[in-house]
């Protein structure tokens, strides 16, 4: 059994490589995104074809998902095949303007379906209606690695496989998926792979001095911390910069500048969750909800899985804007958050 279009979008990406076709990769900017991004790129270029463009939205200022900014942003590339990675589900008038500047989409995504389905080209989900394949849960990585071995055939050799099962392991568990299924047969071998790694950008974690006294869960830990950190550089994130640089004395520089702001942090989200917290034990309400105008949008992510864990309650935390606020939502895995909202 195949989930429900993989095997469509594989043969339009091959039309689109044997045409020639600008092809942009469009992936939303956390490390589930990141890696799914590189997957594909690196999925293309074995195929003998390249990327035109790859674009990752600035969540901060932005928001989520296929955004008017990012469209605009793009507009030179026009007609082209584009393909939106760990975002799009829910992007239903932005696929209507992207189809309109003379875009073709694909949307590989591993989110909640809402009501309807946007009007993309082609839709990767395995949570859309009539998808029959048992496992639901992948990480989008992890829907990325399917449609390589789709694409790739007999080309995924040993050494290309263990490098992307390295990447779907560290998006897999960036994501907080259920370590069930295939999920856990990613994450066992991934990981087993991670501290041999050939590539340049894991490989200079594994050989810094900050992580060689501790174990490979603890090491891996702190890797998906610090490539998390929000870092843009000629708007590329720095787990996409990390991930794809060959030179290792640049590396440790990007990785040391990391560590820093690492540290920034963490302080800052403890500080918002004190703040949040304080809030929460006096109030007797059934969820948590607040939002402050100075509190960083990357960082609200966090705050909500710890609060959510520590009360047990659904938990709701915004960056309050003028006229649209972003937020998130942690819930546990008994509570469909998506579901309740939609009531």
């Amino acid at each position: 059994m195949v989930i429900k279009n993989l095997k469509k979008a594989a043969n339009r990406i091959l039309k689109a490589v044997k045409l020639k076709e600008r092809i942009i990769l469009y992936g939303d900017s956390d490390l589930d995104g990141v890696t799914s991004v590189i997957i594909l790129k690196e999925t293309i270029k074995s195929l003998g074809s390249r990327i035109s463009a790859v674009y990752f939205p600035d969540r901060e200022i932005e928001g989520y998902g296929i955004t008017r900014t990012g469209l605009k942003h793009l507009k030179k590339f026009s007609p082209a095949l584009l393909i939106a990675l760990d975002c799009g589900i829910g992007n239903f008038e932005e696929i209507k303007l992207a189809k309109k500047i003379g875009f073709e989409v694909i949307v590989i995504d591993h989110h909640k379906v809402l009501d309807k389905l946007p009007e993309a080209d082609i839709i990767v989900d395995p949570k859309q209606k009539g998808d029959k394949y048992p496992f639901k849960e992948f990480a989008n990585v992890g829907l990325l690695f399917k449609l390589s071995e789709v694409l790739l055939k007999e080309k995924m050799g040993g050494g290309l496989k263990r490098s992307f099962l390295e990447l779907v392991a560290l998006g897999t568990i960036a994501d907080m998926m259920p370590r069930v299924n295939e999920n856990k047969v990613f994450i066992e071998q991934g990981l087993r792979y991670l501290e041999d790694s050939w590539r340049p950008g894991i490989k200079a974690f594994f050989e810094a001095d900050f992580l060689k006294h501790h174990n490979l869960q603890e090491k891996v830990s702190k890797i998906i911390s610090i490539l998390n950190v929000r870092d843009v550089e000629k708007g590329l994130p720095a787990a996409f910069n990390v991930l794809t640089r060959s030179s290792f004395e640049e590396l440790n520089g990007i990785i040391q500048r990391l560590r820093g702001k690492n540290k920034i942090r963490k302080e800052r989200i403890r500080e918002i969750t004190q703040q949040v917290r304080e809030e929460a034990l006096k109030s007797k309400e059934p969820i948590i909800f607040e939002g402050n105008s100075t509190w960083d949008y990357p960082l609200i992510s966090s705050v909500a899985s710890i609060l959510s864990r520590e009360f047990k309650k659904p938990t709701f935390i915004y960056k309050k804007l003028k006229e649209e606020s972003q937020g998130t939502v942690r819930v546990s895995s008994d509570i469909d958050s998506v579901s309740l909202m939609e009531k």
